[in-house]
């Protein structure tokens, strides 16, 4: 997914596109209905649960759920909660690589080289539940739902990690900003959960890493998405957001993607 080379915002970026060219943000494409998702987390749960045994863990912010180098043996389910995993450098500099939230699986990556190659950690108080992998093959060849599940839950860890590249080398800062904030709500709507205020489990130095921007960067995007009325810092504190509507973020994005307002920038 990311890189390290992502730190530096503008030396190994692509040139932006002209304004005719420009494509549309990435997860606005066939984005689901939210009734849709939600039904078919629920669903697939449960399809899990009635298929396989399931390991229950109840987790706190900061807690590991595995570790890269760690020997591969489950695949981890979020049934709540939120989670991020990141890659960890020989020198210790970490990468966030992954937001996951409910009906999202987790360590794909240790299936080919037998070991994780990431480190997945709780960002709120959820539960994970984990599948040892060859169980689960041989349930999923006795029943085809099951192997249309797992295999359902690849192509959308496929599909995330190419919309996450396409954003980061065709959007600007604060249309990044803005995406991102986006895909949060739009997360949090589709398993029915409140969208137009959400609570950031991120610093701003996470964000940055995360979308290959400084910290100064992602303040500066969220100041003048603030001015443009299009999200509201509450009483609460900085991680605490209303936002108008996704429509407005995807107003917003567009607004940013401009010559004239990446001159601003």
């Amino acid at each position: 997914m990311h890189t390290a080379t992502l730190h530096a915002e503008s030396a190994s970026r692509p040139p932006m596109p002209t304004t005719s060219a420009l494509p549309a943000p990435s997860r606005s494409m066939a984005r689901p209905d939210a009734g849709t998702v939600c039904a078919r987390v629920n669903e697939s749960l449960k399809l899990l649960a009635d298929s396989v045994e399931v390991q229950r863990r109840i987790v706190h912010a900061g807690d590991t759920v595995f570790q890269g180098g760690q020997g591969f043996q489950c695949l981890y389910i979020i049934n709540s909660g939120f989670f991020k995993t990141l890659n960890v450098a020989a020198d210790g500099r970490e990468q966030v690589v992954g937001l996951h939230f409910k009906g999202d699986w987790m360590g794909f990556d240790g299936i080919a080289h037998g070991q994780y190659g990431c480190d997945a950690i709780a960002m709120d108080t959820g539960e994970v539940w984990s599948v040892r992998y060859d169980t689960l093959l041989l349930a999923a060849a006795r029943q085809p739902a099951l192997l249309g599940l797992l295999h359902a839950a690849m192509s959308r860890e496929i599909s995330r990690d190419r919309d996450s590249l396409l954003s980061l080398g065709t959007l600007p800062a604060d249309a990044r900003v803005a995406d991102f904030l986006r895909y949060w709500a739009e997360s949090l709507s589709q398993r029915g959960l409140r969208a137009d205020q959400i609570t950031l489990r991120m610093t701003r130095a996470e964000i940055g890493n995360y979308l290959g921007m400084t910290l100064e960067s992602v303040s500066r995007a969220l100041s003048r998405m603030a001015r443009s009325n299009v999200i509201r810092f509450t009483e609460k504190g900085r991680r605490d957001l209303c936002i108008a509507s996704t429509e407005a973020l995807a107003s917003f994005i567009q607004a940013a993607m401009t010559p004239a307002s990446r001159v601003l920038q």
